[in-house]
């Protein structure tokens, strides 16, 4: 009841001639304002108009407060609005307490009541942001919210927040970068923040306005911005509904290189997993982009995010091809031999998932020299890095293993000796992935394996069957399985008298069943298809399960059938085999 008293002390002293003579109180309707938002909290009747109600005076507080210790009572404009909302307030605080009386006579009419004041409210919104904008907020004279410490409640948050936004509204170019620098210096530290400005809504909208700004250095703030709030799924949706793709592409063809580079971050954010990808291509984003990355004119950092972005449209097939239509392909190809890491790493994603599952455009990367370019990568003298070569690596598994024709081209571009160095001297995975492709080689053509064998493969391949990882001894022995069916390369394995020793022992220690087992199982019979190695297996002391007993088929059959528990093929190969041992003991 006291609060009721001293709010209509107060209309009383509005309506006398002295104090219509003087100047309105902007902390008068600040205080009004607090309290019809404290008030309304009781009300249980129209809870969605009073939550919009609220909405509204939050938004209409935040630009008092912002503007109440500013030279702003000289403003006659700005004292008629404050008059305006002070009259709004009392009308609307009438109708808060005959909601929470229930005292109303009737509920439509009251719903007509509060569409009313949520009219005023706009105008009043509206004439404000009408006057601010002429700059009466200075930073001369604008009281300064200190920023929550660490720990701060979220109402505190919510005000400094509110302040940002106020400021960003109605101050000056100087104090609108400010506040854009504040809020990136929040919302890159604390989540909760970018929360607060998806909730708070009016934020992002006026980030979307100002990347259309003049001022380059709220252009910039505005993209970084953006960019953050991007990198959360949950808020994608609220940046598109806000518009903000648009004036991005925009900034995109007419920014500065900063504003550029943020805005590309953006896009690569908000495109991922082909997401927004017809938006952007509406608006002239596959243009823009594909004109910086052919420029030549920009730095690495811009390049490979607009890379970045292009790659993400790829997966829409119709912009994909449109792509390559405006020669997309030469660009890359380009690009791909850029000094920038991050640009020679998105090239080559970009060239490898255009070709993926399209042999037409495949070809067209072959025919525009894309296979030089990958294996250029791969020379050891050159300064391409580890991921750099890693990528190369993947792509020409991707565009050369289709047909014996990429295949030769890629042999003779001088593939063999560089797929060889890295399988001996390549850091982990780079070796990984050179044993694998050197197992699809392998595996191509009967001149791949004579070609292999010749260029000394054989001896990298035994010395892998030693490794740590399973799968890459598993990959090598299925590689050498592959190369020893030609029988040179089985010569070639015979002639170091200890890999045959060497093979004997690795069976011996293999698991039942293993996958490795049976490559190597199918590299010694193998073996025994030639006389050189049926007798240095017979010679070696040893065979197959057994270091103790002499090499015979009823020793060995017998042997398998106590130690094993693998696959009935593995028995038919030791079979084998022992059979062809038997032959050179016979002969012996």
């Amino acid at each position: 009841m006291g609060e009721e008293k001293r709010r209509r002390e107060r209309q009383e002293e509005q309506s006398s001639p002295e104090s219509s003579a003087g100047k309105p109180s902007l902390g008068e309707a600040i205080e009004l304002i607090c309290s019809l938002i404290s008030l309304s909290h009781s009300i249980k009747v129209f809870a969605v108009k009073w939550q919009t109600i609220r909405n509204k005076l939050d938004e209409l507080n935040s630009g008092l407060t912002a503007a109440e210790n500013c030279d702003s009572g000289e403003n006659p404009a700005l004292s008629s609005v404050i008059w305006a909302i002070i009259d709004t307030v009392n009308e609307c605080y009438d109708h808060a307490r005959r909601c929470v009386d229930l005292s109303y006579s009737g509920k439509l009419l009251m719903q007509s009541d509060l569409d009313v004041l949520l009219a005023k409210f706009d105008a009043h919104i509206k004439n404000l942001s009408a006057i601010y904008q002429a700059g009466i907020l200075t930073q001369r004279f604008a009281i300064v919210v200190l920023r929550p410490g660490l720990g701060a409640c979220r109402d505190d948050m919510r005000f400094y927040v509110r302040d940002l936004q106020t400021r960003m509204k109605i101050g000056d170019t100087e104090m609108k970068r400010q506040a854009l620098v504040a809020l990136n210096e929040v919302v890159n530290e604390d989540d909760k923040y970018v929360k607060i400005v998806v909730e708070i809504g009016d934020i992002i909208s006026l980030l979307a306005t100002f990347l259309d700004s003049l001022e380059m250095e709220i252009q910039e703030e505005s993209a970084k911005a953006i960019s953050v709030i991007a990198g959360f799924d949950m808020y994608k949706s609220a940046l598109i509904g806000a518009g903000v793709i648009a004036p991005l592409i925009r900034v995109l063809e007419c920014g500065s290189e900063l504003g550029k580079e943020g805005a590309a971050r953006c896009l690569q954010k908000l495109t991922e997993n082909s997401d927004n990808a017809w938006s952007v291509s509406a608006h002239g984003g596959v243009t823009a982009l594909l004109k910086i990355c052919n420029s030549g004119n920009y730095k690495g950092e811009l390049v490979g995010l607009a890379c970045g972005v292009l790659k993400n449209l790829a997966g829409v097939e119709e912009i994909k091809r449109f792509m390559v239509e405006e020669g997309a392909i030469t660009v890359f190809l380009k690009l791909a031999q850029s000094k920038d890491e991050a640009v020679q790493i998105n090239s080559i994603e970009f060239l490898q998932s255009i070709v993926y599952g399209d042999e037409s455009i495949r070809q067209m990367v072959i025919r525009e020299g894309g296979i030089p370019v990958l294996v250029c990568m791969l020379d050891p003298n050159s300064s391409f890095s580890s991921k750099t070569r890693e990528r190369a690596l993947r792509a020409i598994e991707t565009l050369c293993f289709s047909s014996l024709g990429t295949i030769n081209i890629l042999l003779s571009n001088g593939f063999m000796d560089q797929l060889l160095f890295f399988l001996r001297n390549g850091e982990v995975l780079v070796q990984e992935l050179a044993l694998k492709v050197s197992f699809r080689l392998c595996g191509s053509s009967e001149e791949a394996k004579k070609s292999m064998g010749d260029a000394g493969f054989i001896p990298e391949l035994i010395r892998l069957l030693h490794a740590k990882s399973f799968e890459i001894r598993e990959m090598a022995a299925e590689a050498l399985s592959s190369m020893v069916l030609v029988s040179r390369n089985r010569r070639k394995l015979v002639q170091e008298d200890r890999n045959i020793g060497m093979l004997l022992q690795l069976l011996d220690s293999e698991e039942g069943n293993s996958g490795n087992r049976k490559f190597l199982l199918s590299i010694l019979m193998s073996l025994t298809s030639c006389n050189s190695g049926r007798k240095k297996i017979v010679s070696s002391g040893s065979c197959p399960q057994t270091d103790s007993e002499p090499c015979s088929v009823e020793s060995g059959i017998l042997e398998c059938a106590k130690r094993r528990r693998s696959a009935f093929h593995q028995r038919s190969l030791q079979v084998s085999i022992f059979c062809d041992l038997r032959f050179v003991e016979v002969a012996f």
